[in-house]
């Protein structure tokens, strides 16, 4: 009878004790499933904003460099305007030839045909007259810019001479139509101001 009873309490302990650890296993288990699943949360959360601040990364340096270019090409229309209206307004009688052919080769279009064809009357008068002129830019801005043509206007200062006799100086003001063509930016086209 002392052995049964030691018997039952072994078989009482064995039925507890299994019954203890798989609590245990349990309340681990759900203590680490909310756990695990926080974590999991946390990760996705920590990798969305990382992802995000990747994506607004790029974009911001995708349009740092559409704004850079816009500038540059800006840039290049407005230089190009001012070289214009500088070889336009500064001739010299002495060497008109190589004046009228810089502004030809500065010209493209319509503005090319027409100041092609009246070049040479144009350089008989500058020599007969023996007139000199030369412009200074005072102001410039950019009217007006697409991809492959701007208007420039520019305000200049003419001080010209016919026969050595010094002249009154003149301010001009004028638009130029500026049209690039495979890299290059020429005047298409010149409107004086009035």
């Amino acid at each position: 009878m002392a052995d049964d009873s030691a018997d039952a309490q072994e078989s009482a302990q064995d039925v507890h004790e299994p019954d203890t650890q798989d609590s245990q296993a349990a309340a681990a288990a759900e203590s680490s499933g909310p756990r695990m699943s926080q974590l999991r949360l946390a990760a996705l959360a920590g990798a969305a904003i990382v992802v995000a601040l990747v994506a607004a990364t790029a974009w911001l340096g995708f349009r740092a460099v559409q704004t850079h270019r816009a500038d540059e090409k800006r840039q290049m229309f407005l230089d190009a305007g001012r070289q214009a209206a500088l070889t336009l307004t500064n001739v010299d009688w002495e060497h008109a030839d190589d004046d009228v052919q810089r502004v030809l080769d500065s010209a493209s279009g319509q503005f090319y045909d027409d100041f092609e064809r009246r070049s040479q009357s144009y350089l008989a008068v500058v020599k007969q007259a023996k007139s000199k002129a030369v412009g200074t830019i005072t102001a410039s801005a950019l009217v007006s810019a697409s991809d492959h043509d701007a208007q420039v206007m520019v305000s200049m200062t003419v001080n010209s001479s016919n026969a050595g006799v010094a002249g009154q100086a003149q301010s001009w003001r004028m638009v130029l139509r500026m049209q690039e063509n495979q890299g290059v930016t020429k005047v298409s086209n010149v409107d004086f101001i009035q």
